[in-house]
């Protein structure tokens, strides 16, 4: 049976040329919080997460800009100190140095995208 040329390694799989089901990538774990990285490039990186009913990141900054694309459930989205709630489908940008939060009204996956500039 042929061997893989490629090496043993600890980075993420390789999804490039695949055809990706999201939301099949990352499952809900009980009071968790859940993280896969599918992208991680100079130029940005997507990464999926699943949380848990209750669950949330805490309130902080990034340096870009942030794009999270809701894939399953719903969450509260708090950024500049408004709050949204976006449900599956909806995709929502956070600006660059803008305090954001999110916590997941129900159990809720997404795809995060940050695109990194040079501007």
């Amino acid at each position: 049976m042929p061997r893989s040329s490629r090496p043993p390694t600890a980075q993420p799989r390789d999804f490039i040329a695949e055809s990706l089901k999201l939301e099949s990538l990352v499952t809900y774990q009980k009071h968790s919080v859940v993280s896969k990285q599918i992208l991680n490039k100079k130029a940005g990186t997507l990464t999926l997460f699943a949380f848990d009913k209750g669950e949330g990141l805490s309130e902080h900054t990034a340096p870009y800009d942030a794009s999270v694309l809701i894939l399953d459930g719903q969450a509260a989205i708090k950024i500049g100190g408004k709050s949204r709630t976006v449900k599956k489908g909806a995709l929502i940008i956070m600006p660059a140095g803008v305090p954001h939060s999110l916590k997941a009204v129900e159990r809720f996956k997404m795809l995060l995208i940050m695109i990194r500039s040079a501007e």
